[in-house]
């Protein structure tokens, strides 16, 4: 089984990245996907989901309207598009694979910084 993202970095404000969350070893469509972050000094938080199919997506309100989650089932990917950076989106992003109640995979985290 692994996770893992891709796709953090340096960026300005305003600007944007497409972070990135690569499965295998398990049945990728099965499983929803949710997109966390951690902040220095603050606690863990859910910035998006998806659902298996992908019909159904959440947005932390900090997030909507700048964020979009999306995932490739034939790929075994899942993809987090973030627009409009902020300082304040500063964070190891973080993708979790899971069915509620049963299992759960974690990737190692991507760093995105968003600095002038």
């Amino acid at each position: 089984v692994r996770v893992v993202e891709s796709g953090g970095g340096l960026v300005q404000p305003g600007g944007s990245l497409i972070l990135s969350c690569a499965a295998s070893g398990f049945t990728f469509s099965d499983y929803i996907i949710r997109w966390y972050r951690h902040a220095p000094g603050k606690d863990r938080e859910l910035v998006s989901t998806i659902t298996s199919t992908g019909r159904t997506t959440y947005y932390l309100d900090s997030a909507e309207g700048r964020f979009s989650i999306s995932r490739d089932n034939a790929k075994n990917t899942a993809y987090l598009q973030m627009n409009s950076l902020k300082p304040e989106d500063t964070a190891v992003y973080s993708c979790n694979a899971i069915i509620p109640g049963y299992y759960s995979h974690w990737g190692q985290g991507t760093q995105v910084t968003v600095s002038s």
